[in-house]
């Protein structure tokens, strides 16, 4: 297999492409409209969510044409909640990926709008993808899913309700916490590929995407404790100030390190289910285990 920083490269090139072409489309009335979603969404990051779709299309065959629209949409989906997540009524954070927050950059209110019509337009994308059949209907439906009240949405609510003092916690509230915060905006991206492809390796790719989006959490809890603005691009220590159900408060910081071990060991087993190519996904494992951002 390539270099998998030049296979992760590529895969990061074609989205970006893929998104500008989107970006210079864009017009709306007023212009602050348009300034603020796209100040927010072409800000780079990782692009972990298309790249993951990307290369999860490419194990089980889907063209780039096909999984591409579905990167964008989830990418619109994912920006809009970190938005929303970044507000002074949630999270309250002014920076994100080492720029300041959209509510610092145009004032909450154009904020909240940037991230309604990331949504919307998220959703305008799988509409029209919906329209070419009946596996592009269900894939579209299935990010509605994740990204839901059953979805995201559900997980962020939890997050709050159980960040309140006098609540009690259980492994179980922080396994749903992860399966539903940022576990289903991580499981769509895989599963959805398998939609596409008439549900080739559906069952074992679900096992690994939700395995997945508990390992990619739990290095974010541990980040938020060892990390530092230069490397994350945004605040850290946040978790422990404001009582967040994370890992690292349950098991502490050295248990949660073991935790993410073995849970990138369950990954590597899962991906040994999957009919084709995953070396790739296999090294992904191991970048969202060792990353430092």
């Amino acid at each position: 297999m390539k270099d998998f920083n030049f296979l992760y490269d590529n895969f990061v090139a074609t989205f970006e492409a893929y998104a500008k072409s989107y970006a210079d489309k864009l017009k709306t009335v007023p212009s602050v409209l348009g300034e603020s979603m796209l100040y927010s969404l072409m800000n780079g990051g990782k692009r972990v969510r298309p790249v993951l779709a990307l290369a999860t299309a490419e194990v089980i065959g889907v063209p780039q044409e096909d999984i591409l629209p579905y990167a964008l949409a989830l990418e619109m989906i994912h920006t809009y909640s970190l938005i929303h997540d970044d507000l002074p009524a949630m999270d309250n954070d002014d920076f994100r990926r080492g720029k300041p927050s959209s509510h610092k950059a145009f004032g909450e209110a154009n904020a909240i709008l940037a991230g309604d019509a990331l949504l919307n337009e998220a959703y305008a994308i799988c509409l029209d993808q919906s329209a070419k059949g009946l596996h592009f209907a269900i894939a579209a439906k299935y990010l509605n899913e994740c990204a839901g009240v059953y979805g995201m949405i559900a997980g962020q609510s939890a997050d709050l309700y159980f960040s309140e003092k006098e609540r009690e916690i259980t492994e179980e509230d922080l396994q749903f916490i992860y399966e539903h915060k940022t576990g289903k905006l991580l499981l769509a991206p895989i599963v959805i590929p398998a939609i596409l492809a008439g549900d080739r390796n559906h069952l074992p790719l679900e096992r690994f995407g939700k395995m997945l989006g508990t390992l990619f959490q739990m290095t974010d809890d541990i980040l938020d404790v060892t990390g530092s603005f230069d490397e994350l691009g945004k605040s850290t220590g946040k978790d422990e100030n404001e009582n967040k159900l994370t890992c690292v408060r349950l098991y502490g910081l050295e248990g949660a390190k073991v935790r993410a071990d073995l849970c990138a060991q369950t990954c590597h087993t899962l991906l040994e289910g999957v009919d084709g190519d995953t070396a790739f996904l296999n090294e992904f494992v191991d970048f969202v285990l060792r990353r430092t951002k």
